[in-house]
């Protein structure tokens, strides 16, 4: 099974730490943030991770080189120049052997536990062309909840809104590659037309699904890493 994740980014909002690495090579607990991910993706089956590579792509390498020591077989698609994550995917498409029917699709700076078995199950039994990952919107903000008698009942801190988002982890038919732009975002291009003929699939989970887009990212998610939380889990 292959994986293509999405690792170009500059993560402009974790500078200074991204001055001379990719997001996804953000250390997390003294290892790549991306790492977390694709000791993920060979647990759940993946043989073959493709990393769709921008910005200080030679670090992604210098890491990971030909990924068995990791468990896989590394392969690195290098944007000359900026196509967006849609084209990138599309281009990391051609390091797919056609005779894969299902390819794992995701942004490189998610960490999750999810199962893949459960994705891929639904893409086939809806016959979707796409399947994504959703999860619980987080408030940034402590909820505070009261009763009818107008006392504070309970605080509850980052409590979840009644919302599901989009955590940018996907299953692609194979044949989705045509679909895709050369030069864009899949997710503002292939994705409503995929919605509007009505074939894209979407798993709404209560997995861990963790992201980092700030400095006080790293250190939650570094210590949410610590205390297990991935063990812990139930899926």
């Amino acid at each position: 099974m292959y994986a293509l994740t999405i690792a170009g980014g500059r993560g402009e909002r974790l500078k200074p730490l991204t001055d001379d690495l990719p997001k996804p090579m953000v250390p997390i607990n003294g290892r790549p943030l991306i790492s977390y991910q694709t000791d993920w993706l060979v647990r759940e089956g993946v043989t073959d991770i493709v990393f769709l590579c921008g910005w200080k792509a030679e670090k992604i390498r210098g890491y990971f080189g030909d990924g068995l020591r990791f468990g896989f077989h590394a392969h690195y698609s290098l944007e000359e120049t900026p196509l967006g994550r849609g084209g990138a995917v599309r281009k990391g498409m051609g390091l797919v052997p056609k005779s894969e029917e299902q390819v794992i699709v995701l942004n490189g700076d998610n960490i999750t536990n999810q199962s893949l078995a459960m994705m891929i199950a639904l893409q086939l039994r809806k016959r979707a062309m796409a399947t994504a990952m959703l999860v619980p919107y987080p408030s940034q903000y402590g909820v505070v909840q009261t009763g009818e008698d107008y006392l504070v009942t309970e605080f509850i801190e980052k409590g979840r809104l009644p919302f599901w988002i989009n955590a940018g982890v996907y299953v692609f038919d194979r044949s989705i590659e045509t679909l895709l732009p050369e030069i864009g975002d899949h997710e503002t291009s292939t994705f409503p037309q995929l919605v509007k003929e009505r074939r894209m699939a979407a798993l709404k989970s209560e997995a861990v699904w963790l992201t980092v887009d700030s400095p006080k990212d790293v250190r939650e998610v570094g210590d949410k890493l610590q205390s297990g939380v991935l063990a812990k889990a139930v899926l």
